[in-house]
């Protein structure tokens, strides 16, 4: 009987590890000396992880050096263009009917913005080293989490913590990659990068995320000066490169249940929409001018124009419309000849008041999305 318990505990053990091994699933702390350092005072169950911990890097400030914003306040749109410029990048997102915006000049200096928005909990995030600005659900399994800066990178993007247990995120992906929640994933929501004169002239009642964070931010300024440049290299980054494009190529990204696509800002920029098929579905990629970089010159309002990008699916009642570009309209639907907004919105013609429905995207740098997803397909 002994022996057989023996061969029962050997089999669970070998198979348990088997499993582990296959699923890139760790139980052993191997933290390096520094990485311990850094991270002395935490309570994350460092047993669990799937990524190696070699992959972390410390980007400088401590946890929560970047300090997120927990109890936003907002101001009217009218009261906004007091101090945000026409040109300026923002994070448009709409819930349930209910919009926001969060000015980039913020949210470079914080990264984190946890809110509620159509009575749905959320986190708006953005790290300015991979351009990447995404919005995630932070109700999970019946339960709110509130998200912080940890002061670690992974392939040079943030990693964030929630307050509640300790566990480290991948803002990338939003899967839970060290601590209790290992293996978890946060729902993304759809948003997109716009300029500020786009959000109030849809919608003039419209709020605006306060420069009132209680903390004080040359807000305005962009402390990462020049980073923005196609011939720079990605910041902490030590991995190969994808080399289809330049690592700090701007691309606007997707990514459904087995598959990823990227379209690069030369080809939009050129093209202004770019009708396409993704999974099966069809699809239209917008592009505009009059949307600034928040990451080239020191003032964010006198930085570039690199535009703004938008993707909808093109199915509306039941047909699939192809859309192009007039000099004079903007985008059009070859259908109807109805003008459509950068929010998918028909503004003109026999479509004036529908709206198309919004994929989730992002907009990155090229090295960061590939380090995550290496085989994206590229839209030529």
């Amino acid at each position: 009987m002994k022996n057989f318990v023996k061969i029962l505990l050997s089999i669970l053990v070998f198979g348990t590890l088997s499993l582990m091994a296959q699923s890139n699933i760790s139980i052993i702390d191997d933290r390096s000396s520094k990485l311990k350092r850094v991270t002395k005072y935490w309570k994350t169950n460092w047993e669990k992880h799937n990524v190696p911990y070699g992959e972390l890097l410390s980007g400088g400030p401590p946890r929560d050096g970047i300090p997120p914003i927990d109890n936003p306040q907002f101001v009217d749109a009218i009261d906004a263009k007091s101090w945000i410029k026409d040109n300026e990048p923002v994070v448009f997102v709409k819930i349930n009917n209910e919009v926001k915006a969060y000015p980039i000049q913020i949210l470079i200096w914080h990264e984190i913005v946890n809110d509620t928005l159509g009575k749905k909990e959320i986190s708006v995030t953005f790290c300015p080293l991979c351009n990447s600005t995404i919005v995630f659900d932070r109700n999970l399994d019946g339960k709110l989490y509130d998200f912080g800066t940890s002061g670690l990178l992974r392939n040079s993007d943030l990693v964030m913590w929630d307050r509640q247990s300790e566990t480290l995120w991948q803002q990338f992906t939003g899967e839970a990659i060290i601590g209790d929640l290992m293996g978890k994933k946060l729902t993304m929501l759809a948003s997109s990068m716009i300029s500020f004169k786009e959000y109030y002239t849809a919608y003039p009642d419209g709020k605006v995320l306060s420069k009132e964070t209680g903390h004080y931010r040359a807000y305005g300024n962009n402390p990462y000066v020049g980073y923005d440049d196609i011939n720079n290299s990605p910041f902490l980054y030590n991995d190969p490169i994808d080399k289809r494009l330049k690592p700090m190529q701007r691309v606007v990204t997707i990514s459904g249940d087995s598959s990823s696509k990227a379209y690069t800002y030369s080809i939009l920029k050129s093209k202004k929409v770019v009708n396409d098929s993704f999974e099966g579905k069809d699809i239209v990629v917008c592009y505009k001018t009059g949307t600034t970089s928040a990451l080239d010159g020191r003032e964010i309002a006198s930085s570039r124009d690199v535009g703004a990008t938008a993707v909808f699916r093109s199915l509306l009642d039941g047909t699939n419309l192809e859309f192009v570009y007039d000099a004079n309209l903007g985008i059009i639907d070859s259908k109807t000849k109805s003008s459509w907004n950068i929010f998918g919105e028909a503004v003109t013609g026999k479509y004036r008041g529908k709206t198309l429905s919004q994929i989730v995207h992002a907009d990155h740098f090229w090295f960061s999305w590939a380090a995550f997803k290496p085989d994206t397909l590229v839209y030529k």
